[in-house]
């Protein structure tokens, strides 16, 4: 493949479509409402990290109900597979490509370029094999587990060449990598970049006594309430509060785990809260690999992980002093509550815990979400409702009360 030429003039110019394979399917529940490329993983989300890479505007292809909401770009220059992290090697073979030219890893299509004056091309020119590794997300747990490197990625890629905002001398820093942005705050805390960098967005605060050991992402607008423990690998994503104690797991952005209780190896969508005192199992009692709920086989799948939490879809929630077993799968708008372990699945659109599960239904499922989207000044709109409607007729067969 021949090297790049001109690449940041190049760069300037650049439009991208981020396409979703089959890791949808294998990504659900988290997938079912949104694309791959949308999902959390660092600091930034997929199309984040590419837009940045490329200094691009980007668009989605994905599925049709939500085309909408994501749409396509018109005319792009080039297609990149949405499930794939960009890092510099993939970012050199990628820009190289000319119109017709496609790039692969086996079986894998990691990207393609189209020629904008036949849009209706359907074979290519070349292939071209990529020879090195590269970090897929394919499986909801691949998002913990890649998230301590890739909020080193985004730290350097968000930094690089910039200087943090003051930090208050009230705190203890450990470790040169922490860097604050505009606004955020922190007070009498320690942070602990030894193991990782720490990185706090736009208008985020770190409140008293809280104890944080990178690598770690606190996002724009976000907060960490009194006396956390925030361990390694854990990002919280925009618009979120998080306290008590949590380890190597993902929030998507809008969401609350404010209380007391154990989060660990665990991905949160959007719109998520967490009860006071909930808790979830990250390692069996037998210490053998976890298994997690798969939507396509409607069976149970091996991580090959020891340590698995929680993997909790958009807009569901849970009760005070909720259990999760380990390797537990929670399904868009799900209410979990009272005693007792609730199933390792828990279908969408529904209502219970322990002592069983009934359909949460849509009617009463948009009055909750209207009041939940107005407390953040969104607005509830008929975008919104029809991606919901979707995602609760595709699971029907989920849900077997």
């Amino acid at each position: 493949m021949p090297k790049a030429s001109g690449l940041f003039l190049f760069l300037l110019l650049m439009t991208i479509n981020l396409f979703d394979d089959s890791s949808w399917a294998s990504l659900r529940p988290l997938t079912f409402t949104r694309p791959v490329a949308d999902l959390r993983v660092g600091i930034l989300t997929i199309a984040e990290k590419w837009a940045k890479y490329l200094n691009a505007d980007f668009g989605f292809v994905t599925q049709d109900y939500l085309s909408v909401k994501y749409p396509e770009k018109a005319n792009p220059s080039l297609y990149i597979n949405g499930s794939i992290c960009p890092d510099e090697g993939l970012l050199e073979a990628i820009i190289s490509l000319k119109a017709g030219e496609v790039l692969c890893k086996g079986d894998v299509l990691i990207a393609h370029h189209h020629d904008i004056d036949n849009r209706d091309l359907v074979t290519f020119n070349n292939e071209f094999q990529y020879n090195r590794d590269f970090v897929q997300i394919i499986y909801p747990e691949h998002i913990f587990a890649n998230n301590p490197a890739e909020i080193r990625k985004d730290f350097e890629l968000l930094t690089k060449g910039r200087t943090s905002a003051k930090i208050s001398s009230t705190n203890q820093l450990l470790g040169e990598d922490i860097f604050f942005e505009e606004g955020a705050k922190a007070e009498c805390s320690v942070l602990n970049s030894g193991y990782g960098p720490i990185y706090v967005g736009k208008n985020a605060e770190i409140w008293e006594g809280s104890l944080i050991r990178g690598s770690f992402a606190l996002c724009d607008n976000s907060s960490i309430k009194m006396g956390a423990k925030i361990y390694s690998g854990t990002t919280i994503g925009p618009n979120s509060r998080a306290g008590g104690e949590i380890n190597n797991s993902v929030i998507w952005g809008n969401s609350a785990k404010g209380h007391d209780g154990y989060l660990g190896n665990s991905v949160l969508g959007e719109w998520c809260n967490i009860g006071a005192d909930t808790n979830n199992s990250n390692l069996k009692n037998n210490y053998a690999e976890v298994k997690l709920y798969d939507y396509e086989s409607k069976n149970m799948r091996n991580t090959n992980l020891q340590f698995c939490g929680l993997i909790m879809a958009d807009h569901s929630k849970s009760g005070i002093n909720t259990m999760f077993n380990t390797g537990s799968i929670v399904g868009v708008s799900a209410n979990v509550f009272g005693g007792g372990l609730p199933p390792t699945h828990i279908p969408d659109f529904s209502w219970g815990g322990a002592n069983g599960f009934e359909n949460y239904k849509l009617d009463k499922m948009f009055e909750t979400t209207e009041k939940v989207f107005a407390r953040k000044n969104i607005a509830f709109d008929q975008t919104e409702k029809e991606i919901l409607t979707n995602v609760y007729e595709l699971t029907t067969a989920h849900r077997q009360f």
